[in-house]
């Protein structure tokens, strides 16, 4: 399933590390399937646990832990929405609401189209600006109001790059 190419792409990360210690490179090795698939399989965990002399279950730990690595196919757009209690408090669950009703899907769907998932997430950092949410996994939306996710979803369906 995982190309030569990509075990190319492998070995240049482990090539960081020190011989005895190939599984630091886990991350980069989910991060490299990911861009090529779209998101992280189970079998794609698989091939990278045997690549870095890891237990499967090790590889899945990190995935699973992490939001940005996908388990599942996901729209053009992931929409990350923080939801833990500073957000909360500053009207993070309204904001994941509002998407809901927006884009007619519940938390964790994607839209028909495929052109948006919805997700909610673990603090981001950034307390001070909420509600905030993350944007394919980069780009940090702060303060955003229901008009701002309303120009924001408008944007995107228009073809704004995020």
């Amino acid at each position: 399933m995982i190309s030569e190419s990509t075990k190319a792409r492998f070995a240049k990360e482990v090539a960081k590390y020190p011989s005895d210690q190939a599984q630091s490179a886990v991350m980069a090795c989910l991060s490299i399937v990911q861009q090529e698939s779209g998101f992280v399989s189970t079998d794609s965990e698989a091939e990278i646990a045997a690549y870095l002399g890891m237990a499967p279950m090790a590889v899945h730990e990190v995935t699973t832990f992490y939001n940005m690595y996908n388990q599942r196919p996901v729209g053009k757009y992931k929409l990350n929405v923080c939801t833990n209690l500073p957000c909360q408090l500053r009207d993070g669950q309204k904001a994941l609401h509002h998407l809901e009703h927006k884009l007619g899907i519940a938390m964790g769907q994607t839209t028909a189209d495929g052109l948006f998932t919805l997700q909610q997430s673990e603090c981001q950092g950034a307390c001070a600006d909420a509600p905030v949410l993350l944007v394919n996994d980069r780009t940090m939306c702060s303060f955003m109001s229901n008009d701002k996710l309303d120009q924001l979803i408008d944007g995107l369906k228009a073809g704004g790059a995020k």
